[in-house]
């Protein structure tokens, strides 16, 4: 089918979200254990103990938990402070927080302590920005030091209505959790679950199925269960393997039985664009380094735009480290979603 398709449904008894673009899985989102602190989660946690010299703290959290700080100057051991998780913890690891928590909905963020009414810069019509100022003074007064806001992208198109109703009940709950004076650890805001996330951050689709068992009819599962294989085909004959390590993820670019001068160029152009949503899909985050297939050095500069750009609509933050000597290109991948491999390491 072409256009946008997102179908709400579960896969393998998890709660889960899937992004078909032009009858691509472009982007999955599904639910982690009940136990496991998700992104967006915000906790009352306290400061356990300091490590010198890294600038960090570990934090406990509820149930036990642990959480890690970076950057956190200035507090002490018994002090308790509002934490929200960034990301999914390695094994054994603190679960990644900050100290800066947003409380976000699918039309507006609220920042605390970090006061300005903004528009998102997606939005480029000065009309428009401007009467969603007006509605954000309307709503919620002038702005004051306590906190600010963002009003994102899906706000352009979206009824005021439904936008002055995210303005109220954002602020309402960024008011309450910043109103706590409790001082044991405790889960205040819940992150939201696969279905709730889609809403937040994808943008209106063409057509929203949400029939129980939509995974399986519409042929979203079969797609899914292509993850599992590391063998993901590109344009023509080509083809990249992705396999991920307890160290990083090694992607393998391969020209596959085209034999042209440009077959070089081609796979790995195919491959920069084709990786974003790949690892969406998967999970994938951390170190990633890209075996390129074979090509002219003159040809790089034309796969670092080609690359950059990809990875500038990502969603999930990507840094391009380099090229090594090899010919391999480094990417640093932020964490932000649970590896498939890991949430259903049974069907590896």
């Amino acid at each position: 089918m072409k256009g946008t398709v997102i179908h709400l449904d579960s896969y393998r008894g998890r709660l889960a979200a899937a992004r078909m673009v032009d009858g691509q899985l472009d982007d999955l989102l599904i639910a982690a254990d009940d136990e496991v602190p998700t992104p967006g989660t915000i906790y009352r946690a306290v400061v356990d103990r300091q490590f010198k010299g890294q600038g960090g703290v570990t934090l406990r959290l509820p149930d036990g938990q642990s959480g890690f700080l970076r950057r956190a100057s200035g507090l002490r051991p018994g002090q308790s402070l509002l934490v929200q998780v960034t990301g999914y913890a390695d094994d054994g690891k603190a679960v990644p927080v900050t100290a800066d928590p947003l409380f976000k909905s699918r039309h507006v963020i609220i920042t605390p302590g970090k006061p300005g009414y903004n528009v998102s810069r997606q939005i480029r019509d000065d009309d428009i920005r401007e009467s969603l100022l007006e509605l954000a003074h309307d709503m919620l007064g002038a702005p004051t030091e306590s906190f600010g806001l963002i009003l994102r992208s899906a706000s352009e198109t979206a009824d005021r209505e439904e936008v002055a109703g995210d303005l109220i009940a954002m602020s309402e709950l960024a008011a309450t959790v910043g109103q706590d004076t409790s001082s044991d650890p405790e889960l205040l805001v819940e992150g939201p679950d696969p279905h709730m996330q889609a809403w937040q951050d994808w943008d209106m689709p063409d057509a929203l199925i949400t029939d129980p068992g939509n995974f399986a009819a519409q042929g979203v599962e079969d797609e899914i269960d292509k993850l599992f294989w590391p063998r993901v085909a590109l344009s023509e004959d080509h083809w990249m393997s992705i396999e991920p390590t307890r160290a990083l993820v090694a992607v393998d670019v391969n020209t596959g039985a085209d034999g042209s001068l440009a077959a070089g160029l081609k796979a790995n152009i195919a491959c920069c664009r084709a990786l974003p949503a790949a690892l969406r899909c998967r999970g994938l985050g951390g170190q990633i380094v890209i075996d390129m297939a074979p090509a002219p050095k003159k040809d790089r500069r034309q796969i670092d735009q080609v690359l950059t750009k990809a990875l500038r609509a990502d969603p999930v933050s990507t840094v391009i480290a380099g090229w090594t000597p090899l010919g391999h290109v480094e990417l640093q991948r932020r964490r932000e979603r649970l590896p498939l491999h890991q949430l259903f390491p049974e069907a590896r």
